[in-house]
């Protein structure tokens, strides 16, 4: 069974187990269309919130527990739901895009831009990261195949901002 041909998680399930709260992102992943972005979006938000009270470096290594957490919560959100990366299981969005945000907190407009990285290269999922997500199982092969579509966008950003600063340099 996957996330197309199984029974979607509902309020019920999101509030049976603390693993499925996390693993559905607090709800965001109950969204009826596009969990994935509801649950980055989530993400952007948490990162906002965390930023409140912490420095940008500081969020982007707290996304390392909250790695491990997501290992735990996801596998047991699946193995109950039957499906073990249910579309609607976004704890993988959230804690990836944590480190890109604080990455890109130099300004909302980066922040934006790797919002739309992290989402092109999560629903692509080039080379290698289709494969990690077809071999890695349980709660690790749900949080890894998000962690490296982090790593592309993140690479991504970072090359355009130093051809931009050094389009804006020169004479």
């Amino acid at each position: 069974m996957d996330s197309t041909t199984s029974p979607r998680p509902d309020a019920r399930f999101l509030l049976a187990h603390p693993a499925h709260f996390i693993a559905l992102g607090f709800g965001a992943g109950l969204a009826p269309v596009a969990p994935g972005t509801f649950g980055t979006l989530a993400g952007l938000a948490i990162y906002w919130l965390l930023a409140l009270a912490l420095p940008p470096l500081a969020i982007a290594f707290l996304a390392i527990p909250l790695f491990f957490v997501g290992v735990w919560a996801c596998g047991v959100a699946g193995r109950n739901l039957g499906v073990p990366d249910h579309g609607a299981f976004v704890w993988d969005e959230i804690v990836a895009f944590l480190p890109l945000a604080a990455l890109a907190s130099a300004s909302l407009v980066l922040q934006l831009v790797a919002f739309a990285l992290f989402r092109l290269f999560d629903v692509w999922k080039p080379f290698p990261i289709r494969q990690f997500e077809a071999r890695v199982k349980g709660g690790f092969g749900v949080m890894l195949d998000d962690l490296l579509a982090a790593c592309y966008a993140y690479l991504v950003l970072a090359v355009a901002v130093i051809v931009l600063h050094r389009v804006a340099l020169s004479p």
